[in-house]
């Protein structure tokens, strides 16, 4: 079986607590991301995702210069462990509806990210991955 060490991006860019919500914008800008982990050294704390920025803070009218990632970003990241399978990270995207999965090692320190493009292209199968992980949304009533 494929562990997610084998096909992951190692070292992904992150954000520590604190940085602005401008900064986390720019880096999005820079690397074409739509996602950024937040960290505490290396320790996991959050994520915070241009769609997070958008609703709460450009639709909040909150300056991105004075807004904190704290103040957007999601306190609940998905992630598996590096020698965890590719069938997990499936699992949590199908059950999550996320396109990434974040990966931390034994210690709970960021070491790479797993996207829905790793798993096609180098574990060939995200076929049935993909069509679970987009199921239509419905608008909050």
């Amino acid at each position: 079986m494929t562990r997610l060490s084998e096909i992951m991006t190692a070292e992904p860019a992150y954000l520590t607590e604190g940085e602005t919500v401008r900064r986390a914008a720019e880096l999005m800008a820079d690397l074409d991301v739509g996602e950024l982990p937040i960290c505490d050294g290396r320790r996991l704390v959050g994520v915070i995702t241009d769609r997070d920025i958008t609703v709460r803070c450009t639709a909040r009218g909150v300056a991105p210069d004075t807004a904190s990632v704290n103040d957007a970003m999601s306190e609940r990241p998905i992630w598996c462990y590096d020698d965890d399978t590719v069938e997990t990270a499936k699992g949590l995207m199908e059950s999550e509806q996320v396109r990434r999965v974040l990966v931390l090692d034994r210690n709970k320190q960021l070491v790479g990210v797993v996207s829905l493009g790793d798993i096609a292209a180098k574990a060939g199968a995200a076929g049935n991955t993909l069509a679970e992980v987009s199921q239509p949304s419905q608008p909050a009533r």
